[in-house]
C-alpha cells in the first residue's frame, strides 16, 4: 500500500513538474518573441548597415509629416510618418516595418518609393517606434490598425487616391494579413518581401532553430499564455489564410538563402491567392537582403508592378 501511494505521489509530482515546466517555457517564449527589445536593431548587417544609416541620416532631412492614429482595438495611440512626394500626386504607399523594427528602420524603402515619385505613409506597429502599446502583434492585430492607416490617406488625400501595400519580413506578412480584409477600392496592389505564412508558422520554425525544440506542447501552451498576456490568440494569424480572400495583384519576393523566414513559406503564400500574382526569388540571398543584394533590378520590378496598377 505504501509502495503505491509513492510511485502514485511520483507520477502526480512528475505531472506537476512537467506542467510547470511547459507553462514557464510558454511564458518565457511569449515574452521572448512579442516583448519589444529597444537594444535590437532590425534591418541586415553588416556593411549594408552603413547603407540604413545613410538613408536614415537622409530620411530625418527629409519635410515629412507625423501622422497618429487610434489603434483599431486596446486604444492605442499610433505614429507614423508620411513623406508627400516632390511633385503633387495620388499615388500613395504606405509601408509596413519588419520584427522589433520601427518606421525608421524602413528608410531605404521609403527613399525607393519616394524618388520613384510616389507619397509614402509608414507607420510604426504597436509597441515599436513612437507608436504605444506592450507587445508586438506580430501583424494580426496590426492588419486591422492598417485598414485605418487607409482611411485616414483617403480622408486627407482625397477619394481619387491609388494606394499600394508593401512590407518586408514581419511587414510583408501584415500586408498579406491586410489583403483579406474588405479593403477600400482606392487600393489596388500589394508587393510582400520575405512575409511569414503565418505567425504560428514562424514561431515554430525559431523554436527550432534557437532552442531545438519541437513544436508541441511548447506552441499550444503559448498560444494559450499568448492569449492571457498579450490579447489575442495568435493561432488565428495566418497570411494563407487571409491571401486566399485576397482579391488583389500581389508581387511576392523571397531569397533563396532564407532561413529566418524559410523560403519554403513564399510558396504557401503564393499557391494561396487566385488573385493576379507575381514571384521573384531572389539569387543567394538571406533574409531581408533583396533590395540589397539586387538593387537595380528590385527597383526595376517593383516599380514596374506598381505602375501597372497604380493608374
Amino acid at each position: 500500500m505504501k509502495k503505491r501511494k509513492l510511485i502514485y505521489s511520483l507520477i502526480v509530482g512528475l505531472v506537476i513538474l512537467i506542467l510547470l515546466g511547459i507553462t514557464g517555457g510558454s511564458y518565457y517564449l511569449v515574452s521572448y518573441a512579442f516583448k519589444p527589445d529597444p537594444t535590437v536593431k532590425s534591418g541586415p548587417k553588416g556593411k549594408v548597415d552603413k547603407k540604413l544609416l545613410a538613408d536614415q541620416n537622409w530620411l530625418k532631412k527629409q519635410n515629412y509629416q507625423n501622422w497618429y492614429e487610434e489603434s483599431a482595438t486596446d486604444n492605442l495611440k499610433l505614429r507614423a510618418i508620411y513623406l508627400p512626394a516632390e511633385n503633387k500626386t495620388n499615388k500613395t504607399i504606405i509601408v509596413a516595418h519588419g520584427y522589433k523594427g520601427e518606421a525608421m528602420h524602413m528608410a531605404r524603402y521609403i527613399r525607393l518609393f519616394h524618388n520613384l515619385g510616389y507619397n509614402v505613409l509608414a507607420p510604426d506597429d504597436r509597441a515599436s517606434g513612437q507608436s504605444q502599446g506592450k507587445y508586438i502583434t506580430f501583424g494580426w492585430p496590426d492588419r486591422l490598425d492598417y485598414m485605418k492607416w487607409i482611411k485616414q490617406v483617403i480622408a486627407k488625400k482625397g477619394s481619387d487616391s491609388q494606394i499600394g501595400l508593401f512590407g518586408v519580413s514581419m511587414g510583408g506578412a501584415t500586408v498579406m494579413m491586410v489583403s483579406g480584409e474588405r479593403l477600400p477600392k482606392q487600393v489596388k496592389a500589394i508587393v510582400e518581401d520575405c512575409g511569414y505564412s503565418s505567425i504560428e508558422s514562424e514561431l515554430s520554425e525559431q523554436l527550432k532553430q534557437q532552442f531545438n525544440l519541437p513544436k508541441e506542447p511548447m506552441i499550444t501552451a503559448a498560444r494559450i499564455m499568448g492569449t492571457i498576456r498579450v490579447g489575442y490568440d495568435f493561432g488565428k494569424g495566418s497570411s494563407t489564410k487571409q491571401l486566399e480572400k485576397n482579391k488583389l495583384p500581389i508581387f511576392f519576393i523571397h531569397g533563396d538563402s532564407d532561413t529566418f523566414v524559410p523560403t519554403k513559406m513564399v510558396y504557401e503564400n503564393y499557391k494561396a491567392t487566385s488573385a493576379p500574382k507575381k514571384l521573384w526569388v531572389t539569387k543567394n540571398t538571406g533574409h531581408a537582403n533583396s533590395y540589397n543584394n539586387h538593387p537595380k533590378e528590385y527597383q526595376k520590378r517593383v516599380n514596374e508592378f506598381f505602375n501597372k496598377y497604380l493608374k
